[in-house]
């Protein structure tokens, strides 16, 4: 009887750490990729910049490495943990997204870094409010159906970061956190009134500051221009299909694009996916777009079996952000979005994305763990009632024992 417990308690063995292994594959088939695309379109963008060819993918290397250690600690970081700390982190968000109004230097037409441009505080500000709602969510789910305890400190939380992003101004990065505080509520039960209320709300908003931001104006105007006349869209617009329609199906060859050579803009970050497109083709980018899609079944079916109502959160938010962010870059390469800022995750070079990616990638795989290790509890309870029931235990019970169970 033993011997048919093991065997049908192997396949838990194998997990015994409590790592999902399809998690994990997918990441690193994407950090993979995603090094090798790195390689391949920042040789000119390094040799601009007056470094050696290889220098953007050797800083992509070090932001990997650095990832995958806060991955590490994160996975093995039981995430009621940061119940504990969401307030402090939020607060120095709030701290860093307000620097940067005040002493960051622009870039990209929007102001949005610190330290000489290797920091990006909204990366993290995304992680922090999903961190924050979860916790917050976890702690109200049982009066969120009054606007007092759900609509209203909701729109406090999101707004508030995304006003300080707005301002930056960076409106892709704000639409973002906005989408996702909205998902969160739905996800967390929030009221459904409430729900329609904040996406009206939220649309809403979003026209206004389009239509005031000289940033937003002129990308809605580009995009519009672009869907009436391919030609007439924004430069960037151009290139970027250029490169879609010259990858066709197979691609040109890996390191052969030439749009990254001519005149792409941002090729290794904002504009990656297109030349992923250029070279590997409709197959590399359909390659790209499964993986994210696997992502997201494998979050989904973590939050499924999560330990607990917190556990769910924090696993559909996180991975749910990660897929939002690849969604957005590619619909903005493709032409089906304005021009936004979305990096592509994994993919993309920028130490900001990776590291803040990963380390939601590591809460994920904590929450997995937890999960496992209840199964495994579970059936090692289940186990031990087998071998009760299988097994003559009468010369190892104690006397007392056996006295007491007679009485």
């Amino acid at each position: 009887m033993s011997t048919q417990v093991q065997a049908q308690a192997k396949p838990v063995g194998v997990k015994r750490l409590g790592i999902d292994v399809p998690l994990l594959i997918i990441v690193a088939c994407l950090v993979v990729f995603g090094l090798l695309m790195v390689y391949s379109s920042s040789w000119d963008a390094s040799l601009r910049a007056g470094k050696a060819p290889t220098h953007i993918f050797n800083r992509q290397l070090i932001w990997v490495g650095i990832g995958l250690v806060i991955c590490l600690i994160a996975s093995l970081t039981d995430y009621h943990f940061y119940s504990k700390v969401v307030v402090i982190m939020m607060i120095g968000v709030l701290i860093l997204l307000i620097a940067v109004l005040i002493v960051s230097r622009v870039k990209s037409d929007a102001t949005r870094t610190l330290f000489d441009g290797s920091g990006q505080p909204t990366e993290l500000a995304k992680m922090a409010t999903i961190l924050y709602l979860a916790v917050w969510l976890n702690n109200r789910r049982e009066t969120l159906g009054s606007f007092k305890d759900g609509l209203i400190p909701l729109v406090a939380i999101v707004g508030l970061v995304a006003a300080l992003i707005i301002f930056q101004p960076d409106i892709s990065a704000a639409a973002t956190i906005g989408i996702l505080g909205i998902i969160m509520f739905f996800i967390g039960g929030g009221d459904l009134r409430q729900i329609m209320l904040s996406l009206a709300g939220g649309l809403g908003l979003g026209l206004l500051a389009v239509n005031i931001l000289p940033t937003g104006r002129a990308r809605i105007s580009q995009y519009l221009s672009g869907i009436q006349n391919p030609v007439k869209g924004s430069y960037h617009i151009r290139r970027t299909f250029e490169a879609v329609i010259k990858g066709r199906f197979f691609g040109v060859g890996l390191g052969n694009a030439d749009t990254k050579f001519t005149g792409l803009p941002l090729p290794h970050t904002d504009s990656i996916f297109a030349v992923i497109a250029e070279e590997t083709g409709v197959f590399g980018s359909f390659f790209v777009i499964i993986l994210f899609v696997l992502l997201l079944w494998r979050g989904y079916v973590i939050a499924k079996n999560a330990p607990d109502n917190l556990g769910k959160l924090l696993s559909f938010g996180l991975i749910g952000w990660i897929v939002l962010e690849a969604l957005m870059n590619i619909a903005v390469i493709v032409g089906l979005f304005p021009m936004a800022g979305n990096a592509l995750p994994f993919i993309s070079a920028g130490g900001s994305s990776m590291v803040t990616t990963l380390f939601a990638i590591g809460i994920v795989m904590n929450v997995s763990r937890q999960s496992a290790a209840k199964i495994n509890q579970e059936r090692s309870s289940g186990s031990a009632a087998v071998d009760l029931r299988g097994r003559d235990w009468r010369r190892s019970v104690s006397r007392p024992n056996r006295y007491r169970d007679t009485e």
